[in-house]
């Protein structure tokens, strides 16, 4: 058994695990095993599965965090009977019943999906999108964000797989206020209908690039239930 809990990060759209580098060295010198799940964007299904084996390659009971969209693959890959905490960013959250894209569809548009177009079937986002992603960050760190972010198959957010994990998990979930691109009362009433644990922050949709302490206290909080 791990001395500390390790900690496997789950990225988004428009993302790779590039966007979790601010707390990865913190969480490293403190004693925690740390991965990042590199899935493609491919299917929920092997999305899940690469997670999967990112659980099952970290020791210990396992704190799972993920932004974003990775908030579906916590939903679904955190039934893992290691997986003794959720974290949230920003996250979709859907229920057993529900796609990412229906869940979505119960709260206004966000601005972010002005500035996406298709092509090769998967959904780009333009460089005039970072102002609704990332919009808090440097002019440098948005166009890095740009850079190494991968883009999705189109129809990711209407696929299904099995598994509701917050049902049975204890949850802490991280809000941002100043979102463009999930909608923030979708945030709130996820956290709110999964019973997280609940911080919001004044941040754009990348909280832990723009407010990493902030994350990190909420990481460190869960890995301690552990």
């Amino acid at each position: 058994m791990a001395e500390k809990a390790g900690i496997v990060f789950a990225h988004g759209l428009w993302a790779d695990g590039s966007c979790f580098s601010k707390l990865i060295p913190t969480l490293q010198a403190e004693g925690h095993t740390v991965f990042a799940s590199q899935h493609g964007l491919d299917s929920l299904e092997s999305d899940v599965a690469c997670v999967t084996r990112t659980i099952n390659h970290v020791p210990g009971p396992v704190v799972l965090v993920g932004h974003s969209y990775g908030g579906v693959l916590l939903t679904k890959a955190g039934t893992h009977d290691r997986v003794g905490a959720l974290v949230y960013i920003a996250a979709l959250c859907p229920d057993e019943d529900e796609t990412a894209q229906e869940q979505q569809d119960k709260y206004a548009r966000t601005p972010i999906f002005e500035h996406v177009e298709v092509g090769d079937n998967r959904v780009w986002l333009r460089e005039s999108g970072t102002a609704h992603f990332c919009g808090d960050l440097p002019a440098a760190e948005q166009k890095l964000v740009l850079a190494t972010g991968a883009a999705p198959v189109a129809d990711l957010f209407d696929q299904q797989v099995p598994g509701t994990a917050w049902r049975t998990k204890p949850s802490w979930y991280i809000v941002a206020n100043n979102d463009h691109t999930v909608n923030p009362d979708l945030e709130r009433a996820g956290a709110e209908r999964m019973g997280a644990k609940t911080v919001a922050v004044d941040s754009s949709h990348v909280p832990m690039l723009s407010h990493p302490d902030v994350v990190l206290d909420v990481i460190r909080d869960a890995a301690k239930s552990l």
